[in-house]
């Protein structure tokens, strides 16, 4: 299915939030900063590449009508995820903000009975998948194994401050945006909506920086660059290919929840880039091991989804 390689690919960019954001947390960088910086840099590529595609007329009309419902789960999606993604990242190293950041795709699948679908004009409430959720289950085993070499020695002052924001952000994300796709209905594209997201919670990274620059001072140089990676690679680039991926499939819980279990492969990429940039060692055979599990719960979610596929063609 085209849409897991797309999240796979949006995994790639997505691993470089775990990695510059716990390089700026070494670096002495704040979590303020770190946050909020990653949206103002967005929000320029976003408006340069929705004017371009003539977008604006709609999006405004979108975001004025539903301004409530669109703020609400806007900041569910982007503050309520990347405020304590970024937080976390103070307490934790990347593999373990990255690993336990994929109790996400447990929690897009479990959010199913949140959510409706009209069929034959009548409202149906949605199921998990139990299929999706079986495989789900065998990435995240994938996930802990990859863990268990290093989770002995954290201590639990990290493990606290470390996980419980991620948790938060685990079900924020998937949650806002499958919010947002259900409150639009398709009637914006891709860029469209992740632009009027951003514009949407502006006010509230606003008053972020406000407070960092006055408890802490304006971010160095450092962080400018890093966040100003983060918030092309990650905000604009990564966030626009999943949600296309999650786009072309929010009518179709299994197919949904193989898109949102590409994520799992960020854990791949963040032990890859950490390796490269920050000079952690190779993972031992356990860790390897867990990756191989990884793969294969990936291999499984994209057959099981092209068997579905085949089957509706069929019954056509």
């Amino acid at each position: 299915m085209r849409e897991i390689w797309i999240g796979v690919l949006s995994s790639v960019f997505f691993a470089v939030t775990f990695i510059l954001n716990r390089s700026m947390e070494l670096s002495g960088g704040s979590w303020l900063w770190s946050s909020s910086l990653r949206y103002f840099f967005m929000i320029p590529f976003l408006i340069a590449i929705v004017a371009y595609r003539r977008g604006f007329t709609p999006m405004k009309k979108e975001m004025k009508e539903n301004s409530f419902p669109f703020f609400i789960w806007s900041v569910v999606a982007f503050v309520f995820f990347y405020g304590p993604l970024t937080y976390a990242a103070a307490y934790s190293p990347g593999w373990l903000l990255a690993g336990t950041w994929q109790l996400t795709i447990v929690a897009g699948v479990l959010l199913a009975p949140f959510f409706t679908l009209i069929l034959n004009e009548v409202k149906v409430r949605q199921k998990i998948p139990v299929i999706s959720f079986g495989i789900t289950l065998i990435i995240l085993a994938g996930v802990v194994l990859i863990q268990i070499p290093h989770a002995q020695s954290v201590e639990v002052r990290t493990l606290l401050f470390g996980i419980i924001p991620i948790l938060v952000a685990a079900f924020a994300y998937p949650l806002g945006n499958r919010k947002m796709m259900e409150l639009l209905g398709g009637r914006l594209d891709t860029f469209q909506r992740v632009l009027a997201m951003t514009l949407m919670t502006v006010p509230v990274w606003i008053g972020i920086a406000i407070y960092a620059f006055i408890t802490i001072g304006p971010p160095s140089m450092n962080q400018l660059v890093q966040s100003f990676i983060v918030g092309v690679s990650s905000g604009v680039i990564a966030t626009t290919l999943f949600f296309m991926a999650t786009d072309r499939v929010r009518d179709d819980q299994s197919k949904l929840a193989a898109v949102e279990a590409t994520q799992s492969t960020q854990l791949i990429f963040v032990i890859l880039g950490e390796m490269a940039i920050l000079g952690i060692a190779l993972p031992g055979p356990i860790a390897l091991v867990g990756i191989a599990v990884i793969i294969a719960g990936m291999a499984l979610h994209s057959f099981h989804s092209a068997l579905a596929k085949k089957k509706q063609i069929h019954a056509l």
